[in-house]
């Protein structure tokens, strides 16, 4: 029984392919766009012969296909932390952090010295609320030197915090646990009890 490629059987099989992909996030990028093109080609031709409603509903749980396809790439250890995405996660805050110091020191200076080129005195700039702490600028005949403007401890807890959630560091806790309670084999099992 041949059907036709209608927009409600896209819907069905693209729901399918991309509900999967989502809980393959632990895969390699390449792994998981081979597995979500594989898994679209065999649900069309699937659709094909049953219609795509059939052919949907025949996968069965996505979640148990999926966890099938994390222990076939990892073994046992199916869930890992993501040390990329917590990295780039520390480094997006460090650039964002370091891109709004830079544009806060710079704009206050500015305005110091448009105001008074040979300005001398000192001045103080209030940071950002909550991130970037007071800075107070001394000038000397145009010049200047500055003290303060360092991050407030809440931009280390977003960078630490951040890394933890997106990079999932809660899985380095799981896996020491399964690690302390794996059985011990001693030289004498080893050998199977010969000395």
């Amino acid at each position: 029984m041949a059907t036709s490629r209608g927009t409600l059987d896209r819907l069905r099989i693209e729901r399918a392919v991309w509900t999967l992909d989502a809980r393959l996030q632990d895969l390699p990028r390449r792994s998981r766009i081979a597995k979500r093109r594989e898994l679209r080609d065999n649900l069309w031709a699937a659709a094909e012969d049953v219609g795509a409603r059939r052919a949907v509903r025949q996968l069965g749980d996505l979640r148990v296909l999926a966890a099938g396809y994390l222990a076939a790439e990892y073994g046992e250890l199916t869930r890992r932390p993501s040390w990329g995405a917590a990295a780039l996660t520390i480094l997006l805050v460090e650039v964002v952090m370091t891109l709004l110091t830079h544009v806060g020191r710079v704009a206050f200076d500015a305005g110091i010295t448009a105001t008074d080129p040979q300005a001398t005195g000192t001045f103080r700039w209030a940071g950002v609320p909550y991130l970037i702490s007071d800075e107070t600028f001394t000038y000397l005949d145009g010049a200047h030197t500055s003290v303060g403007g360092a991050w407030t401890p809440l931009v280390y807890v977003l960078m630490l915090g951040g890394a933890f959630v997106t990079g999932r560091l809660w899985r380095l806790t799981i896996a020491w646990r399964r690690y302390q309670t794996r059985p011990v084999v001693t030289d004498q099992q080893k050998t199977g009890g010969q000395a």
